[in-house]
């Protein structure tokens, strides 16, 4: 591009006959909309491809892509919403798109059941690799040589993102604008969307009875509490005893109302923390690791790389270079 601008990151959906409106819907308005308002930065450059002529949804209506699957292989990032059916092996042409993306080393992302078309196209051998929870049991069946991951949301492995059901895929897609662009935009993403910024990957998919929350017995005040006080040394204990119940209640709670641990969850905060500074600062590392609470560089480095898949000092090459993988200005 003109004046050494980068190149914006192109972003290819796949839409067949009978396709999930849904996961396609969460594609086109994360990844489709620059939203000016809030943003005010380059976008991705994003695109839909069928097979060619109008295609027909789940829910009776139809839209015509403007592109032809053959743009796959120009992608940067192809996507592969939900599936039809889990039993039917999906068309040649599909597989040919994502084999094809796949080979120009695009990211390959699935959102739902759309991991059973990576699983056919052959690109989850050895791979770890999640899907909606209802039909795990006939992924792991189907795709014997993937590492199947129950009870998570999504599953970063490299190059190849699969996400589990239906809501799980907005997950999923903050998580890559997160890789992008940083925690901030995601952030704004989020907010424009009116969905909590960042939900664990390894969060569970199903929480079985959410509970309801009582005045002075809010988890969600907690959580404020904590995050106000993440420079500190925080412990269980001392959340229970600002909850307001016992120790053995609050921890039960907790689970229920977040779906993972205090100590996962204070882990996973420090380093959204640590990913603002890292963006945002010039702190030296151990600065960054001390004013997110953790008790050692050693610590934080192994806790940044295995919630971010990076390390801290990788993280901020990232910004300082002012161009992040998407092609928009590093804030």
């Amino acid at each position: 591009m003109a004046d050494g601008a980068a190149k914006p990151h192109r972003i290819v959906t796949l839409v067949y006959d009978r396709f999930w409106p849904f996961e396609f819907g969460i594609a086109v308005e994360v990844f489709g909309w620059s939203r000016p308002e809030i943003l005010g930065i380059p976008w991705y450059d994003f695109k839909v491809a069928g097979p060619g002529g109008p295609v027909r949804s789940l829910g009776a209506f139809s839209l015509t892509p403007d592109h032809c699957y053959d743009i796959a292989a120009e992608a940067d990032t192809l996507i592969v919403p939900a599936w039809r059916e889990v039993d039917e092996i999906p068309p040649d042409d599909v597989l040919e798109a994502v084999r094809r993306a796949h080979k120009a080393g695009a990211r390959i992302v699935s959102y739902c059941t759309g991991s059973f078309v990576l699983g056919h196209a052959g690109l989850l051998k050895g791979r770890r690799a999640t899907t909606h929870w209802r039909y795990m049991q006939g992924f792991k069946q189907a795709f014997p040589d993937t590492k199947a991951t129950e009870d998570v949301l999504y599953v970063d492995d490299g190059e190849i993102i699969t996400s589990a059901g239906s809501s799980a895929a907005l997950d999923a897609s903050l998580h890559i604008i997160r890789t992008d662009f940083g925690s901030e935009i995601a952030n704004r993403i989020a907010r424009s969307l009116v969905t909590p910024p960042h939900r664990e990957g390894s969060q569970a998919q199903y929480i079985e009875a959410p509970y309801q929350e009582r005045a002075g017995q809010s988890v969600a005040v907690v959580l404020d509490w904590a995050r106000e006080r993440l420079d500190q040394v925080i412990e269980i204990g001392e959340m229970a005893a600002f909850s307001g119940m016992s120790e053995r209640t609050f921890l039960r709670r907790f689970r229920e109302g977040t779906g993972t641990t205090p100590l996962k969850w204070l882990r996973r905060e420090r380093v959204l923390r640590a990913m603002s500074l890292l963006e945002k600062t010039q702190l030296p590392l151990s600065d960054v690791s001390h004013q997110c609470g953790f008790g050692s560089f050693e610590t934080f480095r192994a806790a940044f790389r295995e919630i971010a898949g990076i390390t801290p000092h990788a993280y901020r090459k990232r910004f300082e270079c002012g161009i992040s993988r998407a092609g928009a200005p590093a804030d």
